[in-house]
């Protein structure tokens, strides 16, 4: 576990304090180095996944768009009313035909930057409405593309329950906002440039695997070359209970990250990207989703609940 670690939303105007983190990886599009190449992996969805906790797109009850000409899908950028902007991880769905895009917990966060302990830190409640929005910038939160609500958050359901874990309540920060129906039309589950997830990881990374992501801040002015993100996983911390994962990358994480969807080397679902932990080289740490999944279904009373594996192959040498 990291000593330090703090989570920001990224909150309009740029003036407005920093609330809540995610740490980001701005890798670039290179191949680099890592041990991608070490053996073969699938980049075919499977079916029913990690004890049913995932679908594969075809059986998951919807017509998707696209992937390339989906509006909503992860990646895209997620405003919380009264916090800030995050990034969206996967999409899921219910026994009842919903749809959600999930996202971190501190994206509804009305504490400090500080408090990473999700049974403690103070959040907004339930119902509370969520745009889903494209080319958000530091001074406009762009158009909006769709609508939704926080339905689940790991912090309310933590103090609710009264968890008192350590490692549940400081690396579990995963939340759901259930679109709109008329929405759900534009959705793809893909992710952006990399494909996949084509699995659930349930076994952590490796020391120094390669890890993939695309994030989305508002920072960047729209730049979509700047989204693909790769970094390097470090060695697993025993007393994390793997509840998360530290790795590096070429430069420190920035605002409005926060929350997205981190594929291992096999392009399976690893993690949701969560703090930023002060350490030299920067670490950046990712909540496990197979972890925090796991807790919803248990939880959240949502029957059903699962990730929905993406349309287009995963494919790590772009």
């Amino acid at each position: 576990m990291q000593p330090f670690s703090i989570r920001r939303a990224f909150a309009i105007p740029a003036s407005v304090a920093l609330v809540a983190t995610g740490a980001f990886l701005v890798a670039g599009c290179d191949g680099g180095s890592g041990d991608d190449n070490a053996s073969p992996v699938s980049t075919q969805p499977s079916v029913g996944g990690a004890a049913g906790m995932t679908v594969a797109a075809d059986k998951a009850g919807h017509p998707w768009a696209s992937a390339t000409s989906a509006a909503i899908k992860p990646g895209v950028q997620t405003y919380t009313q009264g916090s800030g902007q995050c990034t969206a991880n996967y999409v899921f769905v219910d026994d009842s035909g919903n749809v959600y895009l999930g996202q971190a917990a501190h994206c509804a966060s009305t504490g400090e930057s500080n408090e990473t302990d999700g049974c403690s830190a103070a959040s907004l409640p339930l119902g509370t409405p969520v745009t889903i929005n494209r080319a958000g910038t530091p001074m406009s939160k762009g158009e909006v593309i769709a609508t939704g609500e926080q339905v689940y958050s790991s912090w309310l359901t933590m103090r609710a329950e009264g968890e008192r874990d350590r490692n549940t309540c400081a690396y579990n920060d995963f939340a759901l906002v259930k679109l709109a129906p008329e929405d759900v039309a534009e959705v793809n589950p893909s992710l952006p440039y990399w494909g996949g997830p084509v699995d659930i990881n349930t076994s952590g990374a490796n020391t120094g695997d390669r890890v993939y992501s695309y994030g989305n801040s508002s920072l960047r002015g729209g730049l979509a070359g700047l989204s693909p993100q790769t970094g390097i996983s470090r060695a697993a911390d025993p007393a994390d209970g793997g509840w998360s994962h530290a790795l590096n990358s070429p430069t420190p994480g920035i605002p409005g990250d926060s929350g997205s969807a981190f594929l291992d080397r096999a392009g399976r679902a690893l993690g949701t990207l969560s703090t930023l932990g002060f350490a030299l080289p920067i670490v950046n740490n990712i909540g496990d989703i197979n972890h925090e999944l796991t807790y919803a279904r248990t939880h959240s009373g949502i029957a059903g609940l699962a990730l929905v594996l993406g349309t287009e192959p995963f494919d790590p040498n772009r």
